[in-house]
């Protein structure tokens, strides 16, 4: 353990000490005589960057590394490590989904949700069914609902004869993105054409006197509509610290009272989507003045006059939130719909994901990937390093990509973010338990720019976390931040040695 500490704190030393005279304009001529670390010195004097194995070593990720970096002028490849095989792309597939939705769906696609009735409107009564449709939109929210609620009283409407119903059958229904996933967490929600608030509820707890008052609402920026799809029950128990279950028409939980502590909230996935934002949607319209049934599952899309439509924002904002914040409902959204777009139906999450697995390969150069889902989230998808630098490179796709991806924060010596840092790098990162990965654009003060993809992963620690309900396994959060170290290890690497 002393030998590897020592060694560690030799390389992060070495790095830093070579990035500071190789940027930081030393002078010409040292102020006063100082020792050179031997290896740091190459023939002709100038500093030599550590070598990548001396780097990978002192990562201790236990598992494997694969790495590729390409010249964005000549197309050189740089330098590689195990670059042609596939590995766990995580969230960079998101990357590839952003370029799929782009050519199928093109930059001034709208996602649609619709109010529609199937009768004429008779002195403020829709005679027949008042439909919410929804179109896919990934990004609608309570407020959204709030604001179409207002416009459908606006124009006069204060109730219906027949029903409220809500149709989500513009995209194929999936109960979850990976069933591989701890049922609790936010971030793997169920998938339908009618999606709202990323298909979460907000949780929140805080002890009273006669035990906790839970909540379970809706909320965004301007509301907070209780519901009732998703219900909390507090349990005395010590293990496991929640548990789900279909309650038929609402999802059930419990929560162990041992894991909440005096307060606190979190986000939890929702499994009845349609019946989710038909609820809420019920909420708003009474507030505004309009009287609905309880809401019903449609199976079929409607036919009538549409009275109120919400638009979202173009799809490229969209894509660069995904790509900023990697929400995987998103991705999974505006994939589907661009196989729609393409092939006129989506059969299911995994069809769509084959549809651009196929297109990535003929259109991107993706040779050998597979892809099973748009998100990353599941981890049987593979694309090599190689590979994804390639596309990297490609002008059209860089041009598209590149300014929707998000600065990736180096750090100092100290650890600290560095907001000076003399590599700049614009990239998308990809978190599994036990794999990391990184794609993107590096330059540093030379100006060569660089296309890089780099993928790790340790698949002897993911055994059994299939079956796992920890949201965060032992050992995981620790080797994610030895990963991501090594990914700026190796990016000042590749400056050092060819950005001059």
């Amino acid at each position: 353990m002393t030998y590897s500490l020592k060694r560690r704190l030799f390389l992060s030393g070495a790095l830093s000490a070579f990035a500071m005279a190789g940027h930081a304009g030393a002078p010409a001529v040292s102020l006063r005589p100082q020792m050179r670390p031997k290896g740091l010195v190459g023939p002709d004097g100038r500093p030599r960057p550590p070598e990548a194995q001396d780097l990978i070593d002192a990562a201790r990720l236990n598992g494997k590394v694969s790495y590729a970096v390409i010249d964005m002028r000549t197309g050189a490849a740089l330098e590689a490590r195990n670059g042609a095989d596939g590995m766990p792309p995580a969230s960079v597939t998101k990357a590839i989904t952003a370029l799929y939705a782009l050519d199928a769906l093109g930059p001034t696609y709208r996602f649609q949700t619709r109010l529609v009735a199937t009768g004429p409107v008779d002195n403020g009564i829709i005679q027949g069914d008042l439909v919410l449709v929804g179109g896919g939109d990934p990004v609608l929210d309570t407020d959204a609902l709030a604001g179409m609620a207002q416009q459908l009283a606006a124009a006069g409407v204060r109730g219906v004869t027949g029903d409220f119903r809500v149709f989500g059958g513009a995209l194929p229904f999936e109960r979850v993105i990976d069933a591989a996933q701890p049922d609790q967490v936010g971030y793997n929600p169920a998938v339908s054409g009618l999606n709202l608030n990323f298909n979460r509820v907000h949780f929140q707890w805080e002890r009273a006197s006669g035990g906790y008052t839970v909540t379970m609402d809706a909320r965004s920026a301007k509301y907070r509509p209780a519901v009732q799809v998703a219900r909390m029950t507090v349990a005395e128990r010590s293990a496991p610290l929640y548990t789900y279950s279909d309650g038929g028409d609402h999802d059930q939980w419990t929560v162990a009272r041992s894991g909440l502590g005096k307060s606190g909230a979190r986000w939890l996935p929702v499994r009845y989507p349609d019946s989710y934002a038909g609820e809420v949607f019920t909420s708003l319209a009474s507030a505004h003045g309009v009287k609905l049934p309880k809401a019903k599952i449609q199976a079929a899309p409607p036919s009538g006059e549409t009275l109120v439509s919400h638009h979202s924002d173009p799809l490229p904002d969209i894509l660069k939130g995904m790509l900023k914040y990697s929400n995987n409902l998103t991705a999974e959204l505006v994939g589907m719909t661009a196989t729609v777009a393409r092939m006129g139906q989506a059969e299911s999450l995994a069809a769509s994901a084959r549809e651009m697995t196929a297109w990535a390969r003929a259109d991107l150069g993706l040779e050998g990937a597979t892809l099973v889902d748009h998100s990353g989230l599941g981890s049987r998808s593979r694309v090599s390093a190689r590979a994804m630098a390639r596309m990297l490179v490609a002008a059209p796709r860089h041009a598209a990509l590149h300014p929707m991806l998000k600065p990736f924060t180096m750090r100092g010596a100290d650890g600290k973010p560095d907001q000076n840092h003399p590599v700049s790098v614009e990239a998308k990162t990809g978190t599994l338990h036990f794999v990391s990965a990184l794609a993107g654009y590096a330059t540093g003060p030379s100006g060569r720019p660089m296309a890089f993809a780099i993928f790790t992963q340790d698949e002897a620690s993911r055994a059994g976390l299939e079956t796992s309900s920890e949201d965060r396994p032992p050992g995981a959060s620790a080797w994610n931040r030895r990963a991501k170290t090594l990914q700026q290890s190796l990016i000042e690497r590749w400056d050092a040695a060819y950005g001059a």
